[in-house]
């Protein structure tokens, strides 16, 4: 069953007081800016496309409100019994203390200080609404760690079911899902965790590499401040992603900050949306992609964008601006299903057995999309310089598995009606010469090997999988977006992993004979769905 939660909003940093200043006047922070531009143009050229913005979008397709009332914050604020219902949105203003334009003198900004007052407005929206213990947090860029840090630094609380020299030494993160109920050592049953999932649009999960020269030195000082660079770096991650007395904590391999050490959230209730087109922001704040280079956002590094373990969509947008992440339907149709959605899909390839003499570097090229919506729900390639690839794994034995993709399925008003699903693939072989391309056996944005699965998936009438069928387009005839009936049933099989509470299926997905050439004689794809809650 679809849970309406309430959706509490933490933008990002806004910069110096000047910028601060321009952020608290508006009332919503950002959330309800939409975007008149895409590029999906001739050559990439823009043309109009109206998206109205998340905020409009959640009230007009799930009916969510947005209470004012003169002021958010003095509305939870006040004296009385719950009486909001859970369809609503809040947007967290921690700026507004830092402002100039306000007759009090401004407050320095800290993250810690955000993170603190966000782990207190989690339960200010609790305690004013009915029927929900629970609330979704939707930030852009750095409001991703402010929300991180509250839930690592002020909302944590050892799992008692482990001894104390477990949790020092860093074994108490992650003790039970978000959703679930759980007994402590006193037989306490304790509520579920306040916050049940997190989207973050172009955060820097692991910090931003700069290069401080010249020009590009002065723009970052004058975006973050004399200090701003500092944020990013890990001693201060360390500070405001680790509960007090654990920010030396040194976990076998290296402190990672992608990794949500001590938490009570696991990384699977995280939706990290990445942006990969650095190019848009230049058109906004001009030195940006130089300093971070073109593997990017135009502000957060592709590698840094995601929380380790958690659900990707790679989007091809920039950072913000007209081309921006929050701004866009790529970045509202993955927000929503993850959010609404009943049923999560995994496609991964399996048992490859491909070719790795000779420095072979295999790569391959992912694109999702669903019939009905305009834009590409993922999207992965080497021209936006995040293929996935297939050989970094393990150059010694087959591949098993090497996922691909991750989304969600809403549950739709005729569940017996099937959603339509395109997987686009395109495999490519690269082999290097003492660190050069090889370019005798190299053919240039040809692949080895490509295809595009068709799925289309019914649901029963309760929300769980019904029956899912599938055809590559390489055996259709006639246009992809207009067959009929496809031609194989995927048949399914209970998961390994498979629970009675939350059941999983499995199912597998042979590659045409043609293909086994190139991925090997039992490669195929594997295809696991189970319930999301």
């Amino acid at each position: 069953m679809t849970q309406f939660l309430p959706i509490i909003y933490v933008r990002g940093f806004a910069g110096g007081t000047r910028g601060i200043d321009k952020a608290v006047d508006d009332p919503f922070y950002g959330f309800n800016e939409g975007s008149t531009h895409v590029r999906v143009g001739a050559h990439g050229n823009a043309l109009f496309y109206q998206f109205e913005s998340p905020l409009l979008r959640l009230m007009m397709d799930y009916g969510y409100e947005l209470k004012v009332r003169g002021d958010q914050q003095r509305l939870l604020n006040e004296a009385g019994s719950d009486s909001m219902p859970p369809r609503t949105i809040w947007v967290y203003r921690f700026y507004d203390p830092s402002a100039s334009t306000f007759d009090h003198p401004p407050l320095p900004y800290r993250i810690e200080d955000a993170a603190r007052g966000l782990a207190d407005y989690i339960h200010k929206v609790l305690d004013k609404t009915k029927d929900a213990d629970q609330v979704y947090l939707v930030a852009h860029s750095m409001g991703g760690l402010v929300c991180r840090s509250a839930i690592q630094r002020f909302m944590y609380t050892p799992n008692q079911a482990l001894g104390p020299e477990e949790v020092a030494a860093g074994e108490g993160f992650a003790p039970d899902p978000a959703h679930q109920e759980h007994v402590n050592l006193s037989g306490k049953v304790t509520p579920p965790f306040p916050v049940s999932k997190v989207v973050t649009y172009g955060t820097p999960h692991g910090g931003i590499d700069i290069d401080l020269g010249g020009s590009i030195g002065d723009w970052f000082v004058e975006t973050f401040g004399p200090n701003g660079s500092d944020i990013f770096k890990e001693p201060r991650m360390r500070d405001y992603l680790s509960p007090e007395g654990q920010e030396d904590f040194h976990p076998p391999g290296g402190w990672d900050p992608r990794v949500p050490y001590f938490s009570a959230l696991p990384a699977e209730r995280y939706l990290s949306l990445v942006g990969t087109n650095p190019g848009d922001y230049d058109v906004a704040l001009g030195w940006s992609s130089r300093a971070v280079g073109v593997k990017s956002d135009g502000l957060v590094q592709i590698r840094n964008a995601y929380v380790k373990g958690s659900n990707r969509a790679y989007i091809h947008r920039s950072h913000s601006g007209r081309y921006g992440l929050v701004n866009s339907e790529e970045g509202y149709q993955n927000l929503q299903r993850f959010l609404f959605g009943n049923l999560k899909i995994a496609i991964s390839l399996s048992d490859l057995d491909l070719d790795l003499t000779d420095g072979a570097v295999w790569q391959a090229d992912v694109g999702l999309a669903i019939r009905g919506v305009p834009v590409l729900m993922h999207y992965q390639s080497a021209t936006a310089h995040c293929p996935v690839v297939l050989s970094e794994e393990n150059r010694d034995t087959p591949l098993n598995p090497v996922p691909l993709v991750t989304a969600f399925l809403l549950p739709k008003e005729d569940p017996a009606e099937p959603r339509r699903y395109a997987l686009d693939l395109r495999v490519y072989c690269l082999r290097e010469d003492r660190g050069f391309l090889s370019f005798g056996s190299h053919l240039e944005q040809v692949a080895d090997w490509q295809d595009a699965l068709l799925v289309d998936v019914s649901t029963q009438a309760d929300g769980t999988i019904g029956s899912a069928r599938y055809q590559w387009n390489s055996t259709l005839a006639g246009a992809i977006a207009k067959a009929g009936t496809l031609d194989k049933e995927l048949m399914w099989r209970r998961a390994p992993d498979d629970t009675a509470a939350s059941p999983s299926f499995v199912a597998r997905v042979d590659i045409p004979p043609v293909a086994e050439s190139v991925l090997g004689p039992n490669a195929h794809l594997s295809v696991g769905i189970g319930h999301w809650e």
